[in-house]
């Protein structure tokens, strides 16, 4: 599965158009947002982790790259992690899909911010995006540690900016 990239056409301050076209230094990776299509609980900042995949070039036309709509190559998924507060939203979408009770696929957002959290400085977005597991760390008796929520994420493709 290889990424498309794709061009902006919004207008920004020079230093964040010198990053976005890979001028300066390291991006930070810390300040950070997920959109996951969930309506108003979507969008957050409350995952703590997100776990990209490898991003495949598909051969299987004889050498020449590909960005269909089909799962991604080699079963690579998305992967985010969060705290988990007893919410059930992520619960309900891996549910529903497992059930078949939803009729369209969703676009998942990750957007990296530069540090005042006001410009992003790059976005990926993944289409056709399906949970195909959710998980939640161990408990652990004698440990004082925090649940993990981990869901992840099929998807046809991605588009990179």
């Amino acid at each position: 599965m290889s990424p498309s990239k794709k061009s902006s056409s919004r207008t920004s301050a020079s230093s964040s158009s010198d990053a976005r076209r890979g001028r300066g230094g390291p991006l930070g990776n810390s300040n950070f947002e997920v959109d996951w299509g969930g309506g108003s609980s979507g969008l957050s900042r409350a995952f703590s982790e997100v776990i990209f995949p490898r991003f495949l070039a598909d051969q299987d036309d004889g050498g020449a790259a590909s960005a269909d709509d089909s799962d991604a190559a080699g079963g690579e998924h998305l992967v985010l992690r969060r705290g988990a507060t007893g919410a059930l939203d992520l619960y309900d979408w891996w549910d529903r899909t497992r059930r078949g009770q939803l009729r369209r696929w969703r676009v998942v957002t990750v957007r990296l911010f530069d540090g005042d959290g006001r410009t992003v400085l790059m976005t990926w977005r993944f289409h056709r995006a399906r949970p195909v597991a959710l998980t939640y760390s161990p408990l652990l008796a004698m440990e004082a540690g925090l649940l993990m929520e981990t869901i992840e994420i099929a998807f046809g493709r991605v588009e990179i900016e």
